[in-house]
């Protein structure tokens, strides 16, 4: 049931489809009206900062933590947001803030520069801070796809809410894929998850203390892993799991899960291979190496577009709610 154990670093290692998942978890301060820390910087490595000194990283921003602006090609992030705001801007003139449960899919494609800020609007509070980050890859027929993004906005993103025989709380985050008769929005057009034969799933897993949890079977022939985050213990297969560790299991057995004493969060990876070569060199994921180079070409040649905003680390007004306008214009706003 469970084929190996590993222990979970910065970058959590995944298996295809996926490419790799981060998990950002920050203790912002106040923030300091513009949106960056009301904290000294002293001591960081700035435009490097990933050192969680004092709880909370600046990653490659120098007055607002996030990332500046960066290009993608032949592959696609799905964001997941669970606490704290994301500010996203790209070289198509799209813009965004999104954040608190919601999910931002986008498909890097052809070729996409966007910069993700993490404003601290709240002057008076501090501002936690955690998301994953989860890379998707794209079949060679797809990796020259148009650009472009989906959100999944946490009122349309389902969360499934059970309980155990004993009465304790399970509470499952539908991502992508489906859990009994619960499905989830369906993601951006062009994704390996579109087709629900690669049987893509995505589950943040809730689970109370001392709960136990069947994990369906699936199909054979899936990559199935699971990424314990936060809690105590797990006991599966009669082995006890420590925290913060990945899991590669079974998918032709149910999978029990029983929690231990504290309440636990889990990240659930699944999907069907895609099954061809993945040659990846910085934020360009290809078949071969000459369709690589190819990509540093273009980008040197055309900067995916180009970058139409001011600065390179751009944030949305402080009173700004969630809302996401596209570059053909089209606009979803959430919080007026």
């Amino acid at each position: 049931m469970i084929k190996n154990i590993k222990p979970l670093g910065f970058m959590w290692e995944t298996r295809d489809p996926f490419l790799f998942c981060v998990h950002h978890h920050d203790a912002y301060p106040v923030g300091d009206g513009k949106m960056g820390p009301a904290a000294s910087l002293s001591g960081r490595n700035m435009g490097q900062d990933f050192d969680q000194k004092d709880g909370w990283n600046m990653y490659h921003g120098r007055s607002i933590p996030g990332f500046p602006a960066h290009p993608h090609r032949g592959f696609e992030t799905v964001t997941v947001v669970l606490e704290g705001l994301v500010d996203h801007h790209d070289s198509a003139g799209a813009t965004g803030r999104y954040g608190d449960g919601d999910v931002q899919w986008m498909t890097a494609g052809s070729g996409l520069q966007h910069s993700e800020m993490f404003p601290l609007v709240k002057e008076d509070q501090p501002n936690p801070m955690e998301l994953f980050q989860i890379w998707l890859n794209l079949p060679g027929k797809s990796k020259m796809a148009k650009p472009s993004y989906k959100m999944l906005w946490s009122e349309s993103t389902p969360i499934l809410k059970t309980k155990d025989k004993a009465g304790r709380k399970i509470e499952s985050r539908i991502i992508a894929g489906s859990f009994g008769d619960t499905s989830a929005p369906d993601p951006a057009p062009d994704s390996w998850a579109a087709q629900d034969a690669n049987q893509v799933v995505i589950w943040v897993i809730t689970l109370d203390a001392d709960a136990e949890f069947d994990l369906p079977a699936c199909e054979a022939g899936v990559n199935r892993d699971l990424y314990f985050y936060e809690g105590e213990s797990l006991i599966i297969a009669e082995q006890s799991i420590q925290e913060y560790h990945a899991l590669e299991i079974s998918t032709s057995d149910k999978i029990h899960i029983k929690n231990g004493s504290t309440q636990s969060r889990l990240l659930l990876l699944q999907g069907k291979p895609i099954g061809e070569p993945v040659v990846r060199y910085g934020p360009f994921v290809m078949n071969t190496q000459a369709e690589i180079q190819k990509a540093f070409d273009d980008f040197r040649a055309t900067e995916f577009g180009g970058w139409p905003w001011d600065r390179h680390d751009p944030v949305n007004p402080v009173a700004q709610g969630r809302f996401s306008r596209y570059s053909d214009g089209t606009e979803e706003i959430k919080d007026s």
